[in-house]
C-alpha cells in the first residue's frame, strides 16, 4: 500500500477516533461513539497490515488469536466491580509494551547501526514513561483488588526521594543517548520502575478514582512514545488522544473534589489514622438510628419525589436491576425518582453510569452532582445505596477531616435520609460518614440487592 493513501486512512481513522471520544461524553451518545471508535480501529488494523511494512503474518496471527482469547475470557469473566482493577491491569499491559518495544527497537537498531541521537532520545522517554505506566498501574491494581491496602503509605522525605529519582533518570536518559550506554538503559528503566511504585504508592481512598484516570493519561503518552518509535502515526495520534482526555478527565475530577492534581498525584489522603475528628467524635457519642426494610418502605410510598443515591456498595451486590424494578414500581404510582451520580462515586469515572445503563434505567432520571444537589431540599426521600464518602457532611463541615473541602452530594438535606449500608465499618477514604448521626438519617443494614428486593415487596404489599 502506497504510504500517502496509508497515511489517508490513518487519518479518517484518527477523525473515528476523535467522534468516538465525543460520542463518550454523554451516556446517550456512548453507543454511537463506540461504534465510531470500533470502526476507526478495524479500517487502521487493516490498513497497517497491508502496508509495507508488515511481512511476518504467521506471529500476527499468534498473537491476535492469544489475544482475541484472552479477551473474550476477560469479558466474560469480569463483574462490573472489577472494572477499575481491570482497566489499571490493561494500563500495566500498555506500560510494559512501551518498555519491551523500544528495548527490542533498540536493539534491533545497534545491531543494524541504524540508532541516532533523535531515535535514542525517543527510545528513552519511551521507556521512562512505559515504566512508570506499568508498576503505577500494577500498584493501583493491587490497591483495588485488596491484594496490598488502599490507605496512603507515606514516609519522611517521600517527596524528595522522588524528586532525586526524577533527575537520575533524566541524568541517566541523557547518558544514554549522548554515550550509548547499556548501563544507563538499565539503570534508567529499573529507577522508572521504582518510581512507579513511589509515585501511587502514597495514594489511596477516595483518590483512586482521579488515579485511574491520570494512568490512563499516563498509557496514552506511552502509546505515543511507541507511535515515535516506530514512525507510526495513529499511534501517535491515538496516544495523544487518550492522553489528553486522560489528563483533562483528571483535572475535572480534581476539581470537582476540590483538590489540586499536585496534591492528588503527589500527596494522597484518605487514611483511616486521620478518621477522629471532634467533630465526628462529638457526632458518634449520639449514636445511630436502624430501621427495618417496612420502614423505609412506609416512608417511600407516602413521598411525592424520591432521590436515589448509586455507590460501590450498589455495584458489589449487583443491585442495578432491583433498583430499577423498585424504581418503576415507585413510578406507577406517580411518584417522582431521580438518580443522583457523584463525579468520583464507585472506583472509576463513569462506573454509576454504566451500571445504571445496564439496567436500563432512562438517561434523563439520572443526574449529576451540580444539576441534582440543589433539589435535595425539596425531597422527601433520599435513598442512599452504599454511596458512603461521597455523602460525608464533613467534606463541609470539619476541617480536619481527609476529605474536607469535596464538594458532595447534598443528601442531608433531604426530609428523611435512608441509608442501605452492609456493615458500619467507614467507606473507601477510610472516613467515619456523618450523615450517620444526623437526625434525619436511618440506617438500613444488609446486603444492598437483598434490602432492596425487600423494599419492593413491602412497597407492592403497602
Amino acid at each position: 500500500m502506497p504510504a500517502d493513501l496509508l497515511g489517508l486512512i490513518y487519518l479518517v481513522a484518527g477523525a473515528l477516533f476523535i467522534l468516538g471520544l465525543n460520542g463518550l461524553t454523554s451516556p446517550a451518545s456512548a453507543r454511537r461513539g463506540n461504534l465510531f471508535a470500533i470502526t476507526g480501529m478495524a479500517i487502521a488494523l487493516v490498513a497497517t497490515l497491508a502496508s509495507a511494512h508488515v511481512t511476518r503474518y504467521g506471529l500476527i496471527a499468534v498473537a491476535v488469536v492469544i489475544g482475541s482469547g484472552i479477551g473474550v475470557v476477560l469479558a466474560k469473566r469480569i463483574q462490573m466491580t472489577a472494572m477499575p482493577q481491570l482497566v489499571a491491569a490493561l494500563h500495566s499491559f500498555v506500560g510494559m509494551a512501551a518498555v519491551l518495544v523500544a528495548v527490542g527497537t533498540y536493539w534491533s537498531h545497534l545491531a543494524a547501526n541504524e540508532l541516532n541521537s533523535v531515535l535514542m532520545t525517543e527510545l528513552g522517554i519511551g521507556i521512562v514513561i512505559g515504566a512508570i505506566t506499568f508498576t503505577g498501574s500494577v500498584v493501583a491494581f493491587g490497591k483495588l483488588q485488596g491484594l496490598i491496602g488502599s490507605a496512603p503509605v507515606r514516609y519522611a522525605g517521600q517527596h524528595w526521594i522522588n524528586l532525586a529519582l526524577a533527575i537520575l533518570i533524566v541524568v541517566l536518559t541523557v547518558v544514554f543517548v549522548t554515550q550509548n550506554s547499556v548501563a544507563a538503559l538499565v539503570a534508567l528503566t529499573l529507577l522508572s520502575f521504582l518510581l512507579g511504585v513511589l509515585l501511587i504508592i502514597p495514594i489511596g481512598g477516595a483518590d483512586m478514582p482521579v488515579i485511574i484516570s491520570m494512568l490512563n493519561s499516563y498509557s496514552g503518552w506511552a502509546a505515543a512514545a511507541t507511535g515515535f518509535t516506530l514512525q507510526n502515526k495513529l499511534l501517535i495520534i491515538t496516544g495523544a488522544l487518550v492522553g489528553f482526555s486522560g489528563a483533562i478527565l483528571s483535572f475535572i475530577m480534581c476539581r470537582a473534589m476540590n483538590r489540586s492534581i499536585f496534591n492528588v498525584v503527589f500527596g494522597g489522603f484518605g487514611s483511616g489514622d486521620a478518621a477522629a475528628p471532634s467533630a465526628t467524635g462529638q457526632a458518634m457519642d449520639k449514636g445511630i438510628k436502624t430501621a427495618g426494610v417496612e420502614d423505609a418502605a412506609y416512608w417511600l410510598v407516602n413521598a411525592s419525589k424520591i432521590i436515589v443515591v448509586p455507590g460501590y456498595g450498589l455495584a458489589v451486590a449487583q443491585a442495578q436491576h432491583a433498583v430499577k424494578e423498585l424504581t418503576e414500581l415507585l413510578e406507577s404510582r406517580e411518584i417522582e425518582v431521580k438518580f443522583a451520580i457523584h463525579p468520583v462515586a464507585g472506583r472509576m469515572p463513569g462506573h454509576m453510569n454504566v451500571l445504571l445503563a445496564e439496567a436500563d434505567i432512562p438517561y434523563d432520571h439520572v443526574l449529576e452532582m451540580e444539576e441534582i444537589n440543589p433539589e435535595f431540599g425539596s425531597t422527601d426521600v433520599a435513598l442512599v445505596v452504599g454511596a458512603n464518602d461521597v455523602t460525608n457532611p464533613a467534606a463541609k463541615t470539619d476541617p480536619s477531616s481527609p476529605i474536607y473541602g469535596m464538594p458532595i452530594l447534598d443528601v442531608e438535606k433531604a426530609r428523611q435520609v435512608f441509608f442501605v449500608k452492609r456493615s458500619l465499618r467507614p467507606g473507601y477514604a477510610g472516613v467515619d460518614n456523618l450523615l450517620f448521626y444526623r437526625d434525619n438519617t436511618s440506617l438500613v443494614l444488609g446486603d444492598a440487592k437483598d434490602v432492596v428486593e425487600g423494599l419492593t415487596r413491602a412497597v407492592k404489599d403497602a
